[in-house]
Formats: structure tokens, sequence, C-alpha cells
């Protein structure tokens, strides 16, 4: 494709905030490249349902009850019980049970908030593990069941760390009057890098990149609330981060656009590698912008907006007629058969001057904005739910490229004034999702804000989940829960 000019981001400066501030270097929404120490598993052999699974050999039992306890180094539950040896049916169904719950969730998509519209694809962990027995090749079957992305590995260590911070006592509380030995140390507990007597501000600055803040170096009241934040609320992060990953294909669109709601950064992917990445306006904690995937089919430039009911109700009406007539509005239809409001097509357009199409039951999609404002802002949740773009004009281009009618002629159309709905040359994959917490390259922890309180939710249904449905999960194992 031609790049236009656009700067072409390495994974590391997407991924890793640990050396530039997000303002600077906005993240993609989460590593998506498979590990590299992720084996390849050969696909299984079709096996009827009926099929039952093969006598397990004593060690294969002993290797299986081993595998089990394991649950909460993949994020399925907050703490584990020592149980009792299983043998037979009972040992069969607790793997098949935690085979899919590594693969596709612990969380059954009955008990997914309606915009939780991503959907794992379904998965039968019975031929695998059949073929599994058969072949003495349980190690191999268990590695192949967890997402094969680099993202995914990074949470799961970064959850050992945590756990082992919660369990050594957590960290201390801060206040605005700590000393700067007492903010240097807190932070050390979780940034390993930190040097006795560095400076303070160079602290913070670190600290302030790892959390999404304004690197000030100064100890300000946004700064300190997020490291008061619990490490058993950072564990229910993690929890919630790893959960979505089994929600995700195992094998992404090479060509796509990716939006992380949380962090308000849209990504571009080349050929499966992050080619340009954009600042983003998302949905507001009381508009929330769903999780989904799509894919963009269609541009319209010049777009008019017809304005959505909820919105006209709420925010227009109320203005009265004849304000709404004097600044553009058009109030299309009867009161007889229905009356809406129209934003005609032009530069003050809500949708700016350009509109990205995907099919979806949110209607939601990305554009344009007349309003640049707030692309400058650290805090930029604060739409009705579709994604305002800093940059539309790049990314239409990059992806109307491969047609020679189109290609570099997107302003041109714009100028004109008309209203024209253009068809990409290839539907280009959108996923919408919601990363609050990933790994840098050097292992630190990375975490963004739970503006819509879905970390703690689904790390609580996880967990209910667990007890309900996993022997080795603990009763009375709980996560933190704060008002």
């Amino acid at each position: 494709m031609n790049r236009l000019n656009l700067i072409r981001l390495s994974a590391a400066s997407l991924l890793g905030l640990s050396a530039a501030p997000l303002f600077a270097q906005p993240p993609a929404v989460a590593p998506t490249l498979p590990a590299a120490d992720q084996p390849v598993v050969p696909p299984p052999v079709p096996v009827a349902p009926s099929v039952p699974i093969p006598p397990l050999s004593s060690a294969q039992e002993g290797w299986l009850n081993d595998w089990l306890k394991g649950g909460t180094k993949e994020g399925l539950m907050a703490r584990s019980r020592p149980t009792n040896r299983l043998t037979g049916e009972a040992l069969v169904a607790a793997v098949l049970d935690r085979a899919k719950a590594l693969s596709t969730g612990r969380v059954e998509t009955a008990e997914f908030l309606e915009v939780w519209a991503l959907r794992p694809e379904p998965f039968d962990p019975r031929p695998g593990l059949i073929r599994a027995v058969t072949e003495d090749r349980l190690p191999q079957w268990v590695a192949g069941l967890t997402p094969p992305y680099s993202g995914y590995d990074g949470l799961r260590r970064g959850l050992v760390t945590y756990e082992r911070i919660r369990d050594d006592g957590g960290w201390p509380a801060l206040t605005a009057k700590s000393s700067p030995d007492t903010v240097r140390q807190r932070i050390a507990i979780e940034d390993k890098s930190v040097q006795p007597g560095e400076k303070l501000v160079d602290v913070i600055q670190r600290a302030q990149r790892r959390y999404g803040l304004n690197p000030t170096g100064l100890l300000d009241t946004r700064t300190l609330r997020e490291l008061n934040v619990s490490v058993d609320d950072r564990i229910a992060a993690i929890m919630a981060n790893m959960e979505r990953w089994r929600w995700m294909p195992r094998q992404l669109p090479v060509n796509r656009v990716q939006v992380n709601i949380a962090a308000a950064v849209l990504t571009l992917f080349e050929g499966d590698q992050p080619v340009t990445s954009m600042r983003a306006v998302t949905g507001s904690p009381d508009n929330a912008t769903p999780m989904l995937t799509s894919s963009i089919h269609s541009i319209v430039v010049n777009p008019p907006w017809n304005v959505p009911a909820s919105i006209a109700k709420k925010e227009l009406w109320p203005k009265g007629r004849a304000a709404l007539q004097r600044q553009g509005y058009k109030i299309v239809g009867t009161p007889e058969t229905g009356e809406r409001i129209v934003q005609p097509a032009g530069p003050n357009s809500a949708l700016g001057r350009l509109k990205f199409d995907f099919n979806n039951p949110f209607a939601v999609y990305l554009h344009d904005t007349p309003a640049r404002a707030k692309f400058a802002s650290y805090d930029r949740l604060a739409s009705h739910g579709c994604i305002r773009l800093e940059k539309p004009v790049p990314l239409a281009e990059l992806m109307v490229a491969s047609n020679p009618d189109l290609a570099g002629k997107v302003q041109t159309m714009i100028d004109t004034g008309k209203t024209q709905r253009v068809q990409l040359p290839q539907q280009v994959a959108v996923y919408l999702l919601y990363w609050t917490a990933y790994a840098s390259s050097n292992g630190t922890m990375n975490f963004r804000s739970d503006p819509y309180g879905w970390d703690k939710l689904l790390a609580q249904k996880i967990e209910a989940s667990s007890r309900r449905l996993d022997p080795t999960a603990a009763p009375s194992a709980t996560i933190a829960s704060k008002d």
C-alpha cells in the first residue's frame, strides 16, 4: 500500500510505553503476534462425541492432576486449594472443563453483557484430549490450549508477579505528604528498573507512562489514585484481560484495524504488523463503546448525521426547534409520521468529512470530527459510543490505495462537498477491544483505568464460574471490590 508519508511505527514503539509518553507514542491494543515459545500443535483428528476417552495411564493421571493445580497461573481463579487426587470420569470432566476455559474463556457467553459482543469461537476439547491420550502427548496438547499471542503470555507472567506482591503484603497507601523515599520504594515494587537515588521526577514519570497519564513527574491526584489501586484490583484487571484474550480468534486477519477502547487509540495492521497508530475518542462511561468485530466495507465522504433518537431527545430537542434550525439542523418528517433531526454534511457536521461504515447492532462507526481539541487530552473517553479519529484522511487513503481510481483522491472527493459512498477495494476487519492491562517488552505491567467497570465485573464472573465448576478453586476466594 501507499504509505502516504505516514510514519511506520515498529511493534516495540507501539506496545512498549516505558520509554515514551502515551501522548507521543500511543499504544496499540496489545501485542498480537504469536509468542515465539508457543509450540505448534497439529490439529486434532475429528472424533465423534460418542467416542470415549481412552483409559489414562497412572503417569497421565498424575500429570493431569498436577496440571489442574495451575489454574491461578492462567487467571482462572484468584486462589486455588489443595484437592484430592482426581481419577476416572471426575478427572476427565475436570480436564475437559479446564481445556475449554483456557481456549474460549471461563465465563459462558450467556453471562456476557450485551455490549461484550465479541464472542469466542466454539471449541470442543474432547477430540484433542482423545488424540493426546492415545499418542501420549498431553503436554503438547495442553500447550496449544491457551491463546497463541505474546500479549496473553505477557499477562500470564505479570500475574505471577502481582500474586507474589499480594502474598508479600501488597504495597502501602501514599498521600501527597509521603516522603520521596517512600514514593520511590512504592513505585519500585512494580518497576524493578528504579535505581537507588534516582531522581524522583524520573521515577514518577515512568510510572505515569505505565498508567497512561500525562508524565509531569508530579505526584498529583490522578497519579496518587493509580498508585493506590490495590494489588487485588490489579490482579483482577490482569485476569479480566487474559479472559478477553481467550475470546479472540486463534488467527487474526493480517490486515485489520484495532481500537483499544480503554486507551482511546486506533492501530492499523498490514501483514500482521502495526503500520500506523492514532489517537481516538471513544465512548464516555455513560455511553460505552461496545467490544465487537466486524468489517469496514465502505467510507462515506461528506456524511450527513442522522441524529439518533436517544441523543436528539436528551440533548437537541430541549433546545427548541428554532434554535436547532439556527444551528443548521434540519427537522425531517411530520409530527404525525414522526420527526427526526438531521445535521447536513459540512465542516461543522459532528461526523466531520469521513465516516467508516461496518455492520454491527449498536450503530457505531469510525468517523472524523470537527472537534479536534480532545485529541490533545489524556482523557479521551467522551463520545456517545462511536470512535472519533485524529487522522481519518490518511487512514482512508491507506484503505483505498489498491484502487487506482481512488488512490490519493480522498481529499479531492472531500473538497467537492458532495456526499458519496465509496466501497473499499477489500473489506478491512475491525476489532473494537478493551485492553486495560498489558506487559511492555521488558515485562513491566502497564495499566489503564477501567472506565466502564468491566474489569472487576468480569473478574468476579471468572471467579464465580470457577468456584461453581472447577474442583481446584477455593470456595472462599473472592476478588476485592471497592465502591
